[in-house]
This record gives C-alpha cells, structure tokens and sequence, in this order.
C-alpha cells in the first residue's frame, strides 16, 4: 500500500490527507472551502488576462475584409 499524500490546505495551511475521506479536500473543512468560494465571488481573487485588441472587438472573422 502506498503512503498517504497530505497537502496543505490553501486558506489556513493545516494538512490534509488526499483521501476519499477527507471530503473538502484541498481544504481542511467546510468552513475553509466555503470561506475561499466567497473570496472568488466577491472577485478577492483574479486571474490575470491579456487585454483585448480592436480586431478583436470588432466581430469579423479571421481572415474576412470587410
């Protein structure tokens, strides 16, 4: 049998075994994972993203001269 992983959760750093388990997995509880959901939906946290070019806005297809 292999030995168990434990990751650490991403909201409070307790470590967490990687088994079925351990049912909010990454995170140590209810309370971390509920607490990290609201921190994506309040926008708290980003993903970074390239800004739109103008050809990219104007709707017309690769490759289409209008």
């Amino acid at each position: 049998m292999s030995p168990v992983r434990t990751v650490t959760c991403p909201r409070c750093g307790k470590p967490v075994e990687w088994i079925p388990a351990s049912r909010f997995r990454p995170f140590c509880s209810e309370r971390c994972k509920t607490i990290d959901l609201g921190g994506w939906a309040s926008e708290r946290y980003r993903i970074p993203a390239e800004s739109a070019d103008s050809d990219d806005l104007s709707g017309s297809e690769p490759g289409d001269s209008r």
